[in-house]
This record gives C-alpha cells, structure tokens and sequence, in this order.
C-alpha cells in the first residue's frame, strides 16, 4: 500500500527504513552502468529494470524508496542529445516507477517515495560531489537545482531527498530551491569525519536546516559508516529535528577508475547506535543491497 499517514507523523512515532543503493541493485541484475547519467539512463531505455530495483528493497523490509533521478538534471541528458521536454518526462518516471513498486509490493505497512536530487557534481560525473567547491556562486546553483526540483516536485512524491551534498554553500542553493514547492524534503550531507567534503564543520552545515520549515529531516548519506554515529548525534543536537542516515559500505569510490576499492565495514550492529543517536530515517547508499536493508529492517524490528 501507499502511504496513508506522511513520512513527518511516521517519523514522530518510530524509525522508518530506507532503500539501499540504487547502482548496485541494477548492476546485480546484469544492468552496464558506466555511463555518465549511470542508474538515470535506466530511466531512457529501461524502465521496468528500475521499478524491479525498487521492488526487491520494498520486499526486503524497506518503507522508502529513493528514485533514480540522483543524476537526472537537465543539463545531463542534454548531454546526450535528450531534449528538455523528454528529461522533464523521464524525471517524472523515475517517481512514477517507485510508486508502481510500492504498489506491486502489496505490502500492508505505510510505503513512501523519496524523489532524488543530487548535487551538481553528480552532473559533471567526474567525482565532484565528494569535493564540492564548483567555483559557481549560491545564485547560480540554485538557479541550476530548482527547475529539476519542480518537475520532481511535481510528480508526486512524499519527499524530496536533497543528497550526497558536499558543500553547505550547495546546501544554501537547495534550501532556497525548494521554497514554495509544496513538497517536504531532508537534506544529508556527504561527510568526512566531522566536516563536509568541502572541510565545513558539520555542526554550521547542519544549522542551516534548523529554521527550514520544508524540511523534515538532516543528515548524512553516501559516507562511511564509521562517520555515521557523530554527525547523526550533531544534527540532532543542532536541528531538533529526526536524523536520517544511509552510508555507502565503506568502500571507497574511485572516480578516474569509476570502481570501488577496499572493503566493506557496513554491519548490522551499527544500526541500534546510530538510532540511539537520533537516526529515526536509516538505510544503506553505494554497496549496501536487499540483503543490508533486511538486515536493517531485523535489528530496527528487534530493537
């Protein structure tokens, strides 16, 4: 079922689990992904493949699945020859494929639609969004962010997810890009340590979504799970409003390689920490599959 109640009064009442990561999911299914628009070109030439992606995490105890418009921009496709009004209609599926998911799951809790928006270095596919620092003012970011957010905005979703955002002058652009939209949102971060990837403390990142009314939730995501438990306990601190949390494996993304290398130390026993901290939105991002998600799904049940 979709959801009767918003993901606002879910997250008053308990921890809603999120999906895991999109790219791998499909890449497990056999689907070639080194492209510039990676999981978004599924959008162009298979459909379906994506709806199965957001399927096999609803089944395996996710309540959220975040769309496959993390590189969907308009700038992108026209990249590749597609026109504006063909991209506005693909990011338009990519929330209509998570919706008709929710709707084969069948299943009888309260399921939600996250439409992605990543940051602009996702759309230069050339590793930026774990520097930030583009060289572009907080104007000429915004004015890239908003047109994409209203076509996403839109289609329907219960929450815009602004992610894997490394720079809080990005975050800036974005909390004033979804002014008047309609749409809730949560905004994560991409994190080292204690600071973005762009070298600001998390604690005056985090603060710029405390007065936001759009948004509903603060966090990180598409870190290392060894980050999660500070930056979870910082934004609850400095925001008073639920965390959410969905690190990559542990793994490290190499962009010039676009492979991963290292190891994964992405365990379920994180999961009841990172709750403790304030998480009340917890799944995986880059590397954690159906098999993390219901992994997830146990321990936040057993908890």
């Amino acid at each position: 079922m979709t959801s009767t109640i918003s993901l606002a009064e879910a997250l008053a009442s308990g921890t809603v689990v999120l999906d895991g990561g999109m790219s791998n999911q499909l890449e497990s299914a056999g689907h070639d992904l080194s492209d510039e628009l990676w999981s978004a070109r599924l959008l162009a030439e298979q459909p379906e493949a994506v709806t199965e992606a957001h399927l096999a995490y609803f089944r395996a105890g996710a309540d959220v699945a975040i769309t496959a418009s993390y590189q969907a921009t308009f700038e992108g496709f026209a990249k590749r020859g597609i026109t504006r009004e063909r991209a506005a209609e693909l990011m338009t599926l990519s929330v209509e494929s998570a919706r008709e998911a929710a709707r084969r799951a069948g299943a009888s809790r309260p399921l939600w639609v996250a439409a992605s928006a990543g940051p602009y270095g996702a759309m230069l596919a050339d590793g930026s969004e774990y520097r930030g620092r583009y060289g572009l003012s907080v104007d000429e970011l915004e004015r890239f962010h908003r047109p994409r957010l209203e076509v996403l905005a839109a289609a329907g979703p219960d929450v815009l997810a602004l992610e894997t955002v490394p720079d809080a002058d990005e975050a800036v652009a974005l909390l004033r890009a979804v002014r008047g939209l309609g749409v809730p949102a949560w905004l994560t971060y991409s994190v080292a340590g204690d600071r973005t990837r762009a070298g600001q403390p998390l604690e005056e990142a985090f603060a710029l979504a405390a007065e936001a009314d759009e948004v509903i939730a603060v966090g990180v995501n598409c870190c290392a799970p060894q980050d999660v438990d500070g930056a979870a306990a910082t934004a609850a601190r400095v925001t008073g409003k639920p965390v959410v949390v969905y690190p990559n494996s542990g793994e490290t993304w190499d962009a010039g390689a676009r492979a991963w290398t290292g190891r994964s130390t992405f365990t379920v026993g994180q999961v009841k920490g990172w709750q403790q901290a304030g998480a009340r939105l917890i799944g995986g991002c880059c590397r954690v599959g159906p098999d993390g998600v219901a992994g997830i799904a146990g321990a936040l049940e057993a908890a």
